[in-house]
């Protein structure tokens, strides 16, 4: 039986939906002790005092760490950065009497319980030294300046230098359009809060403990190098284990500060010890940040366009540039000879932004998108034909190389075909249902189709078990099933005999689990070591003079149904358990390393395609907005599982929609705040927001991402629907607004 492309469940459900399954702060480890984080009260000054004498004065409280007492660490004496770090210095917890943004972790309080250290937090007495601080990137964006230089997110490069001539394009263009659009800060939200479990183990000679540390991470690797290096461990004496991860959306791709507390801690005091941090203080650590953009379209009254300004302008930290591409997919999906993109940034007074999902994908494609619609209309012009009549065949922004695959045209014909778009009735406020306002609205969707490098690890086990691992993550993403979909395919195992592992640094190296990426990058690594594997026990079949496989070359022979065929001679065949036996009663194992040609990489230009269509109803005299329906059509090369698969783009979507319409974390610029930091105030879509939703999968062949042929959709789902979204209520209400989220006031007023 053929495993990929089919809707198998995932493997891991039933752990899942039992309890089973354990996240970093349920694993129960002999003596442990919790630790309590206390934030800053000021954005930015100095801490002037800090009396923890009440707290230590209460029964079971271990230690009170504040930067007075810290322990020295390897980190305060270089600028490590961690796999996801933009350029800057990483801010370092408890370094000094520096506050540098609001809600800064200033002390950590280690008790024998929890109820005691959170208690103790509460009895610590702290002066500052305020200063100004600057927190509003509205109101200072005349001092935005180019980025530190370095790679920006997902080792994408920075803007392309202008091309042609946009200024005098754009005064000679008989038809343009101009907006300005304004995204406020998102921050990630996932069920599970981040925490740390350390497990304190003995020590060497030299005195230097084995940790096992249980971490919320989006990549154990990861934080297995951010420990080793800031504490000066060998790496063997750290082992991060996170074999689930309630959310993450890109939260948990850097290590965050309680990872670092909880080490610093357990190595102090030589015991084990657990942080954790509340919803008000995962407001603390990186948001999705604020960015204003720019947009001018210039075009021929034929629908041509002639001319694209593309500006963007984003909030960063005052000791990290953290950067996006917001402007290079304006480039990627139109290919236009006078195109000028320009991207920067403003340093605040805040935490750095951190990678959120589809991050500078979703927030550059909504202004481009929603400029797309306003120009159609301008132009008297459908959408999509607009978008046909501009379709690119090449990436300019990187040379001229041609796509390794682009089916957008099919997601256009399919995605209207399935809505029904040819019944749209183009004039705004036209369409009415009862009471409400109806309106229909498109727009496309771009993201990377990227792949890493990665190991894998295969054994075959006496009793004809094949076990597959690799130290990656998943996130929800049903990694564990898709993986093994691939192993138990390639080795013609049934898939009942087949178990993936993950989320462990035993296992060999794989990357953070991020950018869409994890699919092709450990996808193929599987793909590799089982082929590998294969090959191993081809020739351990074959080595016997007397064996029906002697005479046969690795091409003549095939993988089914827990056995080696002859192809040609299926009937010839042994069992993989009896070629184990061959072995001396020792399983049979393989490692192997995958990662892509760049030479060959470099010649293409890789990315997932989708067009999204919605339907929203506006009631006229509450302003409110609801989503009835919306349709995803994704060209993403093979679809491994069109179960997980059509999961991954039905959560963007949902997400989209609450990008759309809900999602704001508000900050008091008097205070440096984000004021509604928790799940009360900040509004995220719940079922009752959700309607109908639907997802087509295009035909797409494309051999040259990866070996597999499939391509990332993690993010995908999420890129087109803000503006799918914006432009459906102009198409209601005939009022364009161009800021996110659209929100009652903006649609009344």
């Amino acid at each position: 039986m053929t495993y990929i492309g089919q809707p198998v469940k995932r493997v891991d459900g039933i752990e899942k939906v039992t309890g089973k399954a354990k996240y970093a702060a349920e694993f129960n480890v002999p003596g442990l002790t919790y630790g309590y984080v206390v934030s800053s009260g000021i954005v930015k000054g100095t801490i002037t005092s800090i009396d923890t004498s009440e707290a230590l004065a209460l029964p079971g409280v271990l230690e009170v760490f504040t930067h007075e007492n810290r322990p020295k660490t390897a980190w305060f004496d270089m600028n490590y950065k961690d796999q996801d770090a933009p350029p800057g210095s990483p801010f370092r917890p408890l370094h000094d009497a520096t506050i540098k943004y609001s809600g800064q972790p200033i002390a950590l309080v280690v008790a024998e319980t929890f109820e005691m250290a959170r208690y103790g937090a509460s009895l610590i007495k702290v002066t500052y030294e305020q200063e100004p601080h600057e927190t509003d990137l509205e109101a200072h964006l005349t001092e935005a300046r180019d980025p530190e230089p370095g790679i920006s997110h997902f080792l994408k490069p920075l803007p392309p230098k202008p091309r042609g001539n946009a200024d005098e394009a754009m005064a000679a263009a008989p038809v343009s359009i101009k907006a300005r659009h304004v995204h406020g800060a998102q921050h990630h939200n996932p069920m599970e809060m981040f925490g740390t479990t350390v497990e304190y183990g003995k020590e060497d000679k030299d005195g230097k403990p084995y940790l096992t540390i249980y971490d919320k991470t989006q990549g154990a690797p990861n934080s297995q190098m951010y420990v080793a290096q800031i504490f000066d461990l060998p790496f063997s004496h750290v082992r991060v284990i996170s074999p689930y991860v309630g959310g993450g959306f890109g939260s948990g791709l850097r290590p965050q500060y309680q990872l670092f507390l909880a080490v610093m801690a357990a190595k102090a005091l030589k015991r084990s010890v657990r942080v954790t941090l509340t919803r008000q203080q995962m407001f603390t650590f990186g948001h999705r940040p604020n960015t204003v953009q720019e947009v001018e379209l210039g075009a021929s009254t034929n629908g041509t366009i002639t001319a694209i300004k593309h500006d963007a302008k984003a909030a960063t930290s005052q000791f990290e540039d953290y950067t996006e591409v917001v402007v290079n997919w304006t480039g990627i999906l139109y290919d236009v000879p006078d195109t000028t993109l320009t991207y920067k940034v403003k340093s605040l007074d805040i935490y750095s932004p951190l990678d959120m999902r589809a991050p500078g994908g979703v927030t550059g494609d909504h202004a481009i998108e929603t400029a797309m619609d306003a120009l159609a209309y301008e132009l008297g012009m459908d959408p999509i034909e607009l978008r046909l009549k501009n379709y690119s065949e090449k990436d300019w922004t990187e040379g001229d190389k041609p796509f390794s695959s682009k089916e957008l045209r099919a997601c256009f014909y399919q995605g209207a075909e399935r809505f029904g778009w040819k019944e749209r009735n183009p004039e705004p406020r036209s369409m009415k249902r009862g009471h409400n306002l109806v309106g229909w609205g498109m727009a496309t969707g771009i993201w990377d189709a990227s792949r890493m490098f990665a190991r894998a690890e295969a054994v075959l086990t006496v009793n004809g078990k094949l076990r597959v691992s690799s130290a990656t993550a998943d996130i929800g993403t049903g990694t564990y099933t898709v993986m093994t979909q691939i192993a138990a395919d390639t080795l013609g195992m049934p898939i009942d005999d087949v178990i993936f592992k993950l989320g462990d640094t035993d296992m060999p190296m794989a990357p953070i689990q991020g950018g869409s990426w994890t699919a092709s990058t450990v996808g193929s690594a599987v793909k590799q070591v089982c082929e590998d594997l294969g090959k191993k026990l081809f020739k351990m079949a074959a080595k016997d003079a007397k064996s029906p496989f002697y005479d046969a070359t690795w091409q003549e022979v095939m993988f089914a149904d827990g056995e080696l065929r002859l192809k040609k001679e299926p009937s010839v065949s042994i069992k993989l358990i009896d070629i184990v036996a061959l072995n001396g009663g020792r399983a049979v194992s393989e490692t192997s390393t995958s990662m892509p040609n760049p030479l060959e990489l470099k010649k293409y230009s890789r990315h997932t395609h989708a067009a999204a269509f919605v339907e929203v109803e506006v009631d006229e005299d509450l302003g409110t907005v609801t989503v009835k329906r919306a349709v995803t059509a994704v060209a993403g090369g093979r679809i491994l599982n069109p179960r997980t698969a059509r999961s991954q783009i039905i959560g963007g979507m949902v997400w989209g929609i609450s990008s759309a319409l809900e999602e704001d974390s508000k900050m008091d610029h008097r205070f440096g705040r984000f004021m509604n930091h928790n799940l009360a105030e900040y509004h995220v879509a719940v079922a009752a927001d959700i309607h109908d939703l639907d997802v087509i999968f295009v035909e797409e062949h494309d051999d040259i991402v990866n070996p597999l042929g499939a391509k990332g959709l993690g993010e995908i789902g999420i890129v087109g629907m803000p503006a799918a979204v914006a432009n459906a209520v102009f198409h209601a209400t005939g009022k364009r607004i161009y800021d996110l989220p659209i929100t009652i006031d903006r649609v009344l007023y």
